[in-house]
């Protein structure tokens, strides 16, 4: 389990980012900026920066390659929310990172799958990725 305060701080950052994802389908820069910064921040003070630096940029470049190739795919803000969660991850180690980076699109294209089904019920067809992201880094820490 990871440190108890700086990891509630982060869920408390993860189910904020996500609730704005749901309601507006836009994740705000300066709460996607500001976070990541905090991550950063904590891991240089606990002496892992290196790690979660690589982390964060890992993954930020594989969701910015995505986000090039298809724009109404991936948002700007799923972009930038993946420096902050990929450095998250990382300081879990690289199977928690591994595992987050690979449970968020699954658990997004498992919720787009079952609009679909139900499109005709909702109307609705677009699923935001960031509660996604965040769910899979929070469950990849605890199960790490």
């Amino acid at each position: 389990m990871p440190d108890s305060i700086p990891f509630l701080v982060f869920t408390a950052w993860c189910a904020a980012l996500s609730a704005v994802d749901l309601a507006t389908l836009r994740l705000p820069n300066t709460s996607t900026l500001l976070g990541a910064v905090a991550v950063l921040g904590y891991s240089v003070a606990t002496g892992r920066g290196s790690v979660a630096v690589i982390g964060g940029l890992l993954l930020g470049a594989l969701y910015l390659i995505v986000h090039l190739l298809a724009p109404t795919a991936m948002g700007a803000g799923d972009v930038k929310l993946a420096i902050g969660v990929g450095a998250a991850a990382a300081l879990g180690g690289g199977e928690v990172w591994v595992l987050a980076a690979l449970l968020a699109p699954l658990g997004t294209a498992v919720a787009g799958l079952v609009l679909i089904v139900r499109r005709r019920r909702t109307g609705r067809t677009v699923v935001p990725h960031g509660p996604f992201m965040c769910a899979a880094t929070v469950f990849a820490l605890v199960a790490g």
